[in-house]
């Protein structure tokens, strides 16, 4: 989802909030992240943990396993092309923090590409002496020699910004460098970066964002960047960038007052000029001059109703001139919905959701008129386009679903060409996928995916994992995880992913109907969906368990605490959970536009009634959750995990802790911490559901 400035200034800001807490929370002292009292209670709560389920029969295979996946020689490299280059970051066992290297297009494609390494994270981190955390790189085109390196100590979004040349493959000596920071930073040109960080008192927002806009010029020090445009305090951010296109560059700065809404202007002539589209609307490219956008409201203009979910585009010359007549490039149904948007040289690149299954289209724009072509790929799973290119009339794209690895394909017009494929990381011999809808407590139909084990029997005995997300217009789709089918799957058990309201399966309008003041929903379509595995005899209480992260691990925390008679096990990966203080830990208070204001007396009268810490009770018998996070997590506080399971011990109830040192808004930063944190999982679910 979901940035901030220096850990010192989060660790600040945050300690004086828990000061400010209300006094009857006995356990807000855990929001002191590295404080002594929390970090001996954490250690504390990590023997418990680790000692019971590394002991568990499935612990040792499943990490075995989980990190021989990991580790695979096997995997697709995944390409970022740069011009005509194919840029990757790889970890294996030889490089656990990971390589970032590059080859030629005619390599890669071939079966063993010659990859030429640019920066071994791992012989970096030794001769700096800290463990960095590779978070990628910001590259000016058309060359992509000059580029802004990412690196975070712990795997947090906060990282500290380094130039690099692709050529002389070095860091710039001298060259641009910004500390350890939250930082928002876009080439403008050779010399100069757009950049937004914490340069001191005021220049952040209440979300830990910048809000200041600056052109930074080579040789000049970072006080003295020069001011474009000041944000709110109140804002989530603001930033500066510059759109490179064949046909010219645009220069753009965005104000974000909140999630969902911002501000657009163009810099013409030294001046911002501001774009009139709905504050909800998002620019999704500038293709040969025109302006294209998606809408997340019903939108009138030059007399025309434009729906929300519609994919817009207008010529950028005839709309700053006050056109307003507008043509739809992609319309949304009931049950379609605009998944992404890209370009390459000559195409408009969108693919879009079919009632959860991907489609892929391209746009070409000749004589005024857009042509639109469907590309041949399967449509029973997952299409994401992986990267494209304006150097040339090329994209690449994956297809995968639950039982199928992934598949990358080169388009080449007029040509799509598989051209690798994931190994199978587990038999699905026998395994079967459905779809089936549930109805949720106003009537909606709430579908979901299932799959089903070689010999299932419908009888509510298997094993069951619901897995679900529901927020901020992020869609679940059907994705093969060699983990989940190796953990669980290929062990017998049932997997299920719920397609509910919050997310964008079907557009802005299923986002919105359960956001702030709607967000029960969330929870009531979740529990629809396990009430409609029960009835159909999937599974049954005794041997159900739901798992979910970030904003899904408050919609299973919320969930068992509303419902706990319907599950056995719960899985809370970096959760939220305190929902009273929510906003004032970390980047909490930009997803208000989410779920509330809870200071506001009128929104936290229905937020208290879905906040998972408020919701716990001593008279009632809940499910033995197994919640985790990471110490070093700057974007959900490691409070709310470490607050749910305190809450709990001291109801009376047990309960399951872990908490990672690393790793930052994940489950690890090496693939040895992903796959333990993994193994530790399934073996809880094992433990409770078999």
């Amino acid at each position: 989802m979901l940035r901030r400035a220096v850990v010192l200034g989060a660790c600040l800001l945050m300690g004086t909030l828990a000061f400010a807490a209300e006094d009857n929370d006995p356990f807000v002292w855990l929001e002191e992240v590295d404080g002594q009292k929390a970090l001996e209670w954490v250690k504390a709560q990590n023997s418990r943990t680790t000692k019971e389920l590394e002991a568990a029969r499935e612990f040792k295979p499943i990490y075995k396993r989980t990190l021989e996946i990991l580790d695979s020689k096997d995997r697709i490299a995944m390409p970022t092309l740069h011009g005509l280059a194919v840029y990757n970051f790889w970890q294996d066992p030889s490089h656990v923090r990971g390589i970032w290297r590059r080859t030629t297009l005619a390599s890669y494609r071939t079966a063993a590409p010659a990859w030429e390494t640019l920066i071994d994270v791992d012989a970096l981190s030794k001769a700096d002496n800290t463990m960095w955390v590779f978070k990628g790189a910001t590259c000016l085109p058309p060359e992509y020699r000059r580029c802004m390196v990412m690196l975070s100590p712990g795997g947090g979004d906060a990282s500290v910004q380094r130039e690099y040349d692709t050529v002389a493959k070095e860091f710039v000596m001298d060259g641009f460098s910004l500390p350890k920071a939250k930082s928002q930073v876009a080439w403008r040109d050779e010399d100069t970066l757009w950049v937004g960080t914490d340069f001191g008192e005021g220049s952040l927002t209440s979300s830990g964002y910048p809000r200041l806009v600056k052109l930074w010029k080579r040789g000049t020090p970072l006080a003295s960047a020069a001011t474009v445009f000041t944000g709110e305090t109140g804002d989530v951010s603001s930033g500066g960038a510059t759109i490179f296109t064949p046909d010219g560059h645009y220069d753009v700065v965005t104000r974000v007052p909140a999630f969902f809404r911002s501000e657009k202007y163009l810099m013409l002539g030294g001046r911002l000029v501001k774009l009139e589209i709905p504050e909800d609307a998002e620019i999704e490219e500038i293709f040969k001059d025109h302006l294209l956008f998606s809408l997340r409201s019903d939108w009138t203009a030059g007399g025309k109703v434009y729906p929300a979910g519609a994919l817009l585009a207008i010529g950028l010359d005839d709309y700053l001139r006050g056109g307003r007549t507008f043509d739809v490039l992609f319309q949304p149904t009931p049950r379609t919905s605009l998944d992404s948007v890209s370009s390459t040289r000559d195409r408009v690149v969108v693919s879009w959701l079919d009632n959860v299954r991907g489609r892929l289209s391209t746009l070409t724009l000749a004589d005024g008129a857009w042509k639109r072509t469907e590309l041949p790929l399967p449509t029973l799973g997952t299409v994401h386009v992986t990267t494209t290119t304006d150097a040339a009339d090329l994209f690449f794209c994956t297809y995968q679903d639950f039982l199928t690895p992934s598949s990358l394909f080169l388009a080449e017009s007029p040509k799509v060409e598989k051209l690798k494929s994931m190994p199978a990381f587990f038999d699905a011999t026998g395994m079967k996928v459905e779809q089936f809808e549930a109805t949720s407590r106003d009537g909606t139909k709430i579908p979901y995916f299932v799959v089903t084990p070689k010999g299932f029997k419908f009888d509510g005995k298997a094993p069951t994992l619901l897995y679900g997300y529901g927020g901020f217009e992020i869609p679940e789709l059907p994705v093969y995880s060699g983990g989940v089918g190796a953990s669980w799957l290929a062990r017998g058990g049932v997997y299920a992913l719920a397609n509910i309201r919050g997310g964008g399966e079907f557009g802005p309008s299923w986002h919105q109907a359960a956001m702030k003041k709607n967000h029960m929903r969330n929870f009531e379509d979740f529990s629809a969906v396990a009430r409609d595995l029960i009835a159909r005899k999937i599974t049954s209480p005794r041997h159900l368990g739901i798992m979910g992260g970030s904003q899904g691990g408050l919609l299973v925390g919320g969930t068992f605490t509303l419902y706990p008679d319907l599950f056995n096990a719960v899985v809370a990966q970096v959760p939220l959970a305190d929902m009273k203080r929510f906003n004032h830990l970390l980047a909490g208070a930009s997803w208000m536009a989410e779920y509330g204001d809870p200071d506001k007396p009128e929104e936290w009268a229905y937020i208290q009634e879905w906040s998972p810490y408020e919701l716990l009770r001593k008279d009632v018998r809940y499910p033995t959750p197994f919640y985790w996070t990471n110490t070093r997590d700057d974007r959900v506080h490691p409070a709310h995990a470490r607050k749910m399971v305190a809450k709990l011990e001291s109801l009376g109830d047990p309960v399951y802790y872990f908490e990672n040192i690393e790793g930052g808004h994940s489950s690890g930063s090496v693939n040895a911490e992903k796959a333990y944190i993994q193994a530790l999982q399934y073996a809880y679910l094992w433990k409770m559901l078999r």
